[in-house]
């Protein structure tokens, strides 16, 4: 579980793909202070387990689901992503919920000024609209963002100089893919309300001394 506040913004050093996956050497220096193999670490909005890591480097291997998913398939040497550790119980949730599952990805259609904030506008596809509600929470490459307005299939969010100093969404130029997750609750309240049935397979059971019944 993370928050969407990136700590800091890795480097791709390689990119080794196969019928397997791909393993991705990532540089960073902030992340690895308590870093320990298994630890998860969200990459550009998608949840990774770290495989190994030295003095200046992580390690991940996505699997093929993941490059479905995600930009992950347009990594190359160079390429700078979002990273942040973990969620722990002692650390302020400044964000939102963000699961680290990626939904799917989003068209960067292009961007202006606005006061000292700059406003970018996303392209999703239709599917996935019905998640993104004005003032909503969205994750875009991992970062926590507010929903500033929403026509038909696209969507903006307003970036401070702080996130934009930051972030790798600053240098987006148009065409290119981002990683988008919606807002988990969302997604949790219509699985609830388009059940036809929500209890008719339920069986709360009771637990007896001869057992759960």
């Amino acid at each position: 579980m993370f928050t969407g506040l990136i700590e800091e913004q890795g480097t791709i050093k390689s990119c080794t793909k196969s019928s397997e996956g791909m393993e991705i050497t990532i540089k960073c220096s902030k992340i690895l202070s308590d870093i320990e193999k298994g630890a998860s670490i969200c990459v550009d909005g998608a949840c990774q387990s770290v495989i190994d890591f030295g003095s200046n480097y992580i390690k991940v291997q996505a699997s093929n689901e993941t490059l479905k998913d995600t930009n992950f398939k347009n990594l190359k040497e160079g390429t700078l992503v979002n990273l942040e550790r973990a969620l722990t119980l002692n650390k302020k949730i400044a964000g939102h919920i963000v699961s680290g599952h990626v939904d799917c990805t989003a068209e960067f259609v292009n961007s202006i000024d606005d006061g000292f904030s700059k406003k970018l506008f996303f392209k999703l596809p239709k599917e996935y609209t019905k998640y993104v509600i004005y003032k909503g929470s969205v994750a875009v490459n991992g970062v926590s963002l507010t929903v500033a307005s929403i026509n038909n299939d696209i969507f903006s969010v307003e970036l401070i100089p702080l996130t934009l100093k930051e972030a790798n969404l600053s240098s987006l130029k148009s065409g290119e893919i981002v990683n988008i997750e919606t807002d988990l609750f969302a997604k949790y309240v219509e699985k609830i309300f388009s059940s036809k049935d929500n209890t008719s397979n339920i069986n709360y059971g009771f637990l007896t001394e001869n057992g759960f019944i």
